[in-house]
């Protein structure tokens, strides 16, 4: 069975994307700890970040860098945090946080329901400022 990352990334279920390409999808947590948290994952459905081909991996953190960038220029956090955790699907993917307070690293923190309004919102302030590429 697909995993639920696979199932939005086919349309299968719906997603805020804020980004796209061969290789992975950036889409907004429907969780967030901070408005505009986004998870970079790939299309391929690999469980364990450790086995993640190199070249993958590469590519999972440059588009990660990208919407960390894009971050803080629509949301102004301070920082970007990075977290790969992969408890609450078998599916490696890649939280990238505006990050105001170290806090904001901590799932415990995270919202649990956020209206698709809003997420909407975020998606489109948050595309504004990534390149066309994606």
């Amino acid at each position: 069975m697909p995993s639920v990352f696979s199932m939005i990334i086919n349309r299968d279920l719906p997603g805020h994307f804020v980004w796209e390409d061969d290789h992975c999808a950036a889409i907004l947590s429907i969780n967030p700890i901070q408005t505009g948290h986004a998870l970079v994952v790939p299309r391929a459905e690999i469980d364990h970040w450790l086995d993640v081909p190199p070249e993958l991996a590469a590519h999972l953190m440059v588009v990660s860098q990208v919407v960390g960038t894009a971050q803080m220029a629509a949301f102004g956090p301070p920082r970007v945090g990075l977290v790969i955790a992969g408890h609450e699907v078998p599916h490696t993917h890649l939280h990238v946080i505006p990050m105001f307070e170290i806090g904001d690293l901590s799932f415990a923190n995270a919202r649990a329901s956020v209206p698709p309004e809003e997420l909407a919102r975020a998606a489109e302030r948050l595309r504004s400022h990534l390149p066309s590429g994606g």
